[in-house]
């Protein structure tokens, strides 16, 4: 589980209470880079159509792959207090899941700044996710998308972290 800290260490909300972007201006440029995941479940007629790449709609993991980048590079237009990157690598990797019982996305993405990029990973792996579901629910409206979540970064004054 992740650590939480108390209220008074949001750092998007100022004394008053009031949302805010975080002035990074003052903050060491860094290598910065996270890593985050997340699985669709399905029927194993799902899974064998979405590998073959033979659907009606063609190869769903590459489409979802470049969503994903696609979307990393839109974050700060989806989330309001997120800083507009300049991201200097997006890797989005559809793969079956060890189970069988779907697939499973990776994103990592990379910059040097002034603020960490958790939230564009975080988005391109939702974003292939939803891809991969839009792509695959005529033949099974029943996959269920889970475990979105962090689970590296690297660089900043915080330093290096990884989900146990």
């Amino acid at each position: 589980m992740s650590e939480a800290k108390g209220a008074g260490d949001l750092t998007h909300v100022d004394a008053d209470g009031r949302a805010r972007m975080v002035d990074v201006s003052a903050k060491a440029v860094t290598t910065r880079e996270a890593v985050a995941e997340g699985r669709l479940t399905m029927l194993p007629a799902t899974l064998d159509l979405a590998m073959s790449g033979g659907g009606r709609k063609g190869d769903v993991r590459a489409v979802a792959e470049i969503a994903g980048v696609m979307a990393a590079k839109r974050t700060a237009d989806l989330i309001p207090l997120c800083h507009p990157l300049m991201l200097s690598s997006v890797k989005v990797a559809v793969e079956p899941l060890a189970d069988g019982t779907g697939l499973g996305v990776t994103a990592r993405v990379c910059t040097s700044g002034q603020t960490g990029v958790e939230m564009e990973a975080l988005t391109a792996a939702s974003v292939a996710l939803l891809t991969l579901y839009d792509m695959l629910k005529a033949v099974d409206r029943g996959m269920t998308i889970e475990a979105v979540r962090l689970t590296t970064k690297s660089g900043g004054a915080s330093g290096d972290w990884k989900r146990a």
